[in-house]
């Protein structure tokens, strides 16, 4: 089965240019630290949800903390089409769902739908495969509350992105529990062996391939290339359908490009939108930069198609 490729972006006109060097500019001085190799984990941390703190989330989107299985999950929106599991980004070792509101509150809104943002444990102090464990015990939760997997779907960004990509082929070995409707990767990070990763990409706005070599050995050790934390090393059939989107200025953009291809070989659905002249997670800019709001409305033209049965009432 072929992957759909696509060009996701348009042709900016001179307003979107300057908000886009605006808001690169802003990474690369505030976020760029807080990705240090040298700089301890717990700085890293407070650095990232110091600056998610200057971030806009949606307004008129509930948002509340809860667990499911014992595990923390903030749930955002109220949405009846569906429920979606959101695994954040931050290298497995930052980030958690206060960091990625911006993204989540309005991936609610444009989809009317539940967004359930896991608060996985991070490494090093929990290293593989406690946040790949936290995510199927929250899963199982869901199911075991009436969340029909007709109409859930998974979607993480960056390392979330990896994550979700190894929790559905967790889910399809175990053959216990149903697949999810559908996936959604945002600029996901695939292969922590780094063999295909670059070592400069111009434009690039926040990682470095020191950082990411740093977190992959904090989270996978030695072990980096099994396929439960390197799911693009892993087998690809027999997933649901796959929505991939990256920009064009980013070290892990060899990552998707090489899970498309991949999926030219294997028998699941997949659809990859490339983003030129876009950085990392650009989709946290919806509501400011035209691109990201094209993201969020082609995820939710995406899933808005592969969800099935009645919306919950």
């Amino acid at each position: 089965m072929s992957c759909i490729r696509e060009n996701g972006g348009e042709a900016p006109g001179p307003s979107q240019r300057l908000i886009a060097a605006t808001l690169r500019g802003a990474l690369k001085s505030l976020l760029s630290p807080a990705f240090q190799a040298r700089a301890p984990v717990s700085l890293q941390r407070r650095w990232l949800a110091t600056v998610a703190r200057a971030t806009l989330p949606a307004r008129g989107v509930p948002r509340h903390p809860t667990r499911f299985a014992g595990v923390p999950v903030e749930v955002v929106g109220q949405g009846r089409a569906g429920t979606v599991l959101y695994l954040h980004g931050g290298g497995y070792i930052a980030g958690g769902p206060a960091t990625h509101r911006a993204l989540t509150t309005r991936l609610a809104k444009a989809l009317d739908a539940t967004v359930m943002v896991v608060d996985y444990r991070l490494a090093p102090e929990h290293p593989s495969p406690a946040a790949l464990d936290d995510t199927l015990a929250v899963y199982r939760a869901l199911l075991d509350h009436g969340h029909r997997p007709e109409r859930l779907a998974v979607a993480g960004d960056s390392a979330g992105g990896g994550l979700s990509l190894a929790f559905l082929q967790h889910l399809r070995d175990g053959g216990a529990l149903p697949l999810p409707a559908a996936g959604v990767l945002l600029s996901p990070w695939l292969d922590l062996t780094l063999a295909h990763t670059p070592e400069h990409v111009a434009g690039e706005a926040m990682l470095s391939r020191a950082w990411l070599d740093f977190a992959a050995r904090a989270y996978a050790g030695e072990r980096r290339g099994r396929p439960e934390v390197s799911p693009l090393l892993g087998n690809l059939n027999g997933l649901p359908p796959l929505l991939i989107q990256c920009g064009g200025d980013e070290i892990l953009g060899a990552d998707s490009e090489r899970l498309a291809d991949a999926l030219d070989r294997a028998d699941t659905e997949g659809r990859y939108q490339r983003f030129a002249d876009r950085w990392h997670v650009f989709q946290l800019h919806a509501g400011v930069l035209a691109d990201a709001d094209r993201a969020l409305a082609s995820i939710r033209d995406f899933l808005a198609g592969h969800f099935h049965g009645e919306a919950r009432p």
